[in-house]
């Protein structure tokens, strides 16, 4: 409802899958919120200038009545970043720190297989941390 009040606007659902899993394998409670969650997408159907975007890494474990038309109409499929990918995400999380001349963003890249931006973003800040702890006591 506030979604509707402040259109447009988007409702922005992380972790889809642990709202709304497939109702067959899950417990009552589960089944309830799955319910209850279609039924208010149902009834947004003329909701007109409200977007609701869903993410998760786990997209079979959803109840299919999600994907019904009026619901989560489109899917979109964001692989993992490859290798170059990577170098430059790395390379963009750390563009203002002071950095050795010879560190290897490639090199670094192959290092990390599976890592997604997020990791990625972690690793550079982790790495950051260690290097304040080795210069200041």
């Amino acid at each position: 409802q506030e979604a509707q009040r402040r259109a447009p606007s988007i409702i922005f659902i992380d972790e889809l899958d642990a709202l709304a899993a497939k109702r067959e394998s899950s417990g009552e409670l589960e089944r309830r919120i799955v319910g209850q969650l279609l039924t208010l997408m149902d009834g947004m159907a003329s909701r007109g200038q409200v977007v609701v975007i869903g993410a998760t890494n786990q997209p079979n474990t959803l109840d299919p009545a999600l994907r019904r038309p009026g619901r989560f109409d489109r899917e979109i499929g964001l692989r993992v970043p490859d290798v170059r990918a990577r170098a430059e995400i790395l390379h963009i999380h750390s563009k203002d720190a002071a950095l050795a001349n010879d560190i290897d963003f490639p090199r670094l890249a192959q290092l990390t297989p599976g890592f997604v931006g997020a990791d990625l973003e972690a690793l550079c800040r982790e790495a950051a941390m260690i290097a304040l702890r080795r210069v200041l006591p």
